[in-house]
């Protein structure tokens, strides 16, 4: 992939000082002819991550994207957008953000430079400042090559990637994408997902909605669930992976040692480590379950205790890793099934 030309977003943060989140819901509630579509909905994406939104069909992901949009007044709550009021004065944060919706229409007669040209103008830059975006956000979706070529005649994947050059052309700090994956072949969403990795690297925060639970997982920093209008989890994939023990019990670890004979030896040398918990696993000897409590310290610390007294109980290490959900089974765990009212 090329490198950008378009510099990292701006900010007025200080070096020194964190930057205010990108987005911070509060009790965000609103009804469509007394259906109600979000039923207190709160939580905060960091600036500078991508974060995943996801949820079934009728859980409220378009409406909240709506009102990030500033296209779509909530009954109640609060929106904050860096640090400002999104409902108090949505005209001027508009500017820094970009809304790519699922469903976008195009002019399809237009030449790729003539649609993000267009664009440009719209947004009130001069002739010689339009060249200069239209070159940069060709450059970062790598479709300068493409420029000269009617949109009608493009795929599905290179008018996805014009539809994202021409969230682009204002240069938004938030990016707001709505299944921005859907109907593209793996080969053109590997690639989005690369152009959307560079975009967090020059300091943009990506909202991503999305139903492809497994390119979420690679991709994003922390993610939140919504079902039936409610937030059912709102922070890191990988606290969302270890699930109940990552956040209460503490993190659980695969523990397989070669030497049958030793398991119940390297048990008790391990239950007898402060803050740890060994579970033997009934259909394998060799294998058990090893909780490390918050309450130890740092990951690190207690897992080098957990190998250190494995080795010394005279046993050969074979496997020790972290027992993570896939976001697959998380999502399940975490929404119900049924069939959702629009």
């Amino acid at each position: 992939m090329s490198t950008s030309p378009i510099p990292a977003a701006s900010t007025s943060d200080s070096v020194t000082s964190a930057p205010a989140p990108a987005i911070a819901i509060t009790d965000l509630r609103h009804a469509f002819k007394g259906h109600q579509a979000l039923a207190g909905v709160s939580f905060t994406v960091p600036a500078r991550t991508i974060h995943g939104f996801v949820g079934p069909n009728g859980a409220g992901k378009t409406t909240t994207l709506r009102v990030l949009a500033t296209l779509l007044r909530p009954t109640t709550g609060t929106v904050m957008v860096f640090g400002a009021d999104l409902l108090a004065d949505p005209k001027r944060l508009r500017r820094r953000i970009g809304f790519m919706p699922d469903h976008f229409s195009m002019y399809q007669q237009m030449t790729v430079f003539e649609y993000l040209d267009f664009f440009a103008a719209a947004y009130g830059q001069a002739a010689a400042e339009r060249d200069r975006t239209v070159a940069g956000v060709l450059a970062l979706t790598d479709m300068a090559g493409r420029q000269g070529d009617r949109i009608r005649g493009l795929s599905r994947g290179m008018q996805q990637r014009v539809a994202l050059a021409r969230v682009l052309v204002h240069d938004p700090d938030l990016l707001l994408l709505d299944e921005p994956a859907s109907g593209l072949d793996p080969r053109a969403r590997i690639e989005l997902m690369e152009i959307l990795r560079e975009l967090r690297g020059l300091g943009k925060t990506v909202f991503i909605s999305s139903h492809i639970l497994s390119e979420l997982t690679e991709l994003c920093d922390g993610v939140t669930i919504l079902d039936r209008g409610s937030v059912q989890y709102s922070g890191t994939v990988a606290d969302l992976r270890r699930g109940e023990a990552g956040t209460a019990a503490g993190v659980a670890w695969t523990l397989v040692v070669l030497e049958a004979a030793l398991a119940s030896a390297v048990a008790a040398a391990l239950g007898a480590l402060p803050g740890v918990t060994v579970a033997a696993d009934p259909a394998d000897a060799c294998r058990m379950t090893v909780t490390i409590a918050a309450s130890t310290g740092t990951p690190g610390g207690g897992t080098n205790a957990v190998l250190a007294a494995t080795i010394q109980a005279g046993a050969t290490v074979v496997e020790f890793r972290e027992r993570l959900r896939d976001l697959g089974t998380a999502f399940m765990d975490l929404t119900t099934a049924g069939v959702r009212a629009k």
